[in-house]
């Protein structure tokens, strides 16, 4: 009985469609994140009745046929990537990105990673760096006697030294982009590493045409819509449900063959 496998076809994609969503609703306050979406395919038809077949030696053809399909399966799980909202934190090295762009980070092996989460500290050094001590790249050092930091929309890292009027540039933040952002891998930590599908990187300063801006001072939330969110943990709830329901009425069926004396 076909129904018993579709239907558990059917409660495996709804079971993935729900760790999805939870994903999502964890990650609610994960700054930059990017809620998740599921897609899913329908899988092969067994054709019990071939399509465009003939009916007759007189050449009838056969409209549509017969073809039963054998369930569903996980096809993707897509990323969304939409802006999210802006928060203000008056942190000056909490940095916004506003449009299209990666930061980029240096990982310990020398590879690059790429992230949107903003959140930058100092180190022990005056270098730039994530809540990991993942550098930003290129590596921005501020030197020990600046008061003040103060970086614009183009990317431009500028100090105030005590005693000095001018301001003082110290480096240009750089950001990525790609031509399928979708096919980055990500990896935790809020980051994501580059991918035959995502297409090699193409850096720039921000501001620049196909580049989005930084803002000072701001960070990006998740763009995780919660009312969305339950509303497709409700639906994926019931589909589950139904699925069950059909395995629980085949079981039944199968019952009343073996039943028969």
């Amino acid at each position: 009985m076909r129904s018993l496998s579709i239907a558990a076809t059917g409660m495996l994609a709804q079971q993935r469609n729900v760790e999805v969503v939870a994903n999502n609703l964890a990650n609610m306050n994960t700054t930059g994140f990017m809620r998740r979406r599921t897609e899913f395919h329908d899988l092969l038809y067994q054709n019990l009745r071939r399509i465009g077949s003939t009916s007759s030696d007189a050449g009838n053809i056969v409209p549509s046929g017969v073809q039963l399909g054998l369930g569903v399966k996980l096809a993707a799980v897509y990323r969304i990537h939409e802006q999210g909202n802006l928060i203000s934190t008056d942190n000056p090295l909490d940095l916004a990105m506003q449009g299209k762009g990666w930061f980029q980070i240096q990982l310990p092996d020398g590879t690059s990673a790429y992230t949107r989460d903003g959140t930058f500290q100092m180190d022990d050094d005056g270098e730039i760096v994530t809540h990991d001590g993942y550098i930003l790249e290129p590596g921005i050092t501020v030197p020990d006697d600046a008061i003040d930091v103060s970086i614009n929309d183009s990317g431009e890292v500028l100090v105030k030294i005590e005693g000095q009027v001018d301001l003082q540039n110290v480096g240009q933040i750089e950001i990525a982009t790609f031509q399928n952002d979708a096919g980055l891998e990500a990896i935790g930590d809020n980051l994501f590493l580059e991918t035959p599908a995502s297409g090699d990187p193409t850096t720039g300063s921000p501001a620049e045409t196909g580049f989005g801006s930084i803002l000072q001072g701001f960070l990006e939330t998740s763009n995780v819509n919660a009312v969305e969110e339950i509303s497709n943990l409700i639906s994926a709830q019931r589909a589950y449900e139904m699925n069950s329901k059909v395995i629980t009425a085949s079981d039944e069926m199968m019952g009343t063959l073996t039943g028969l004396r």
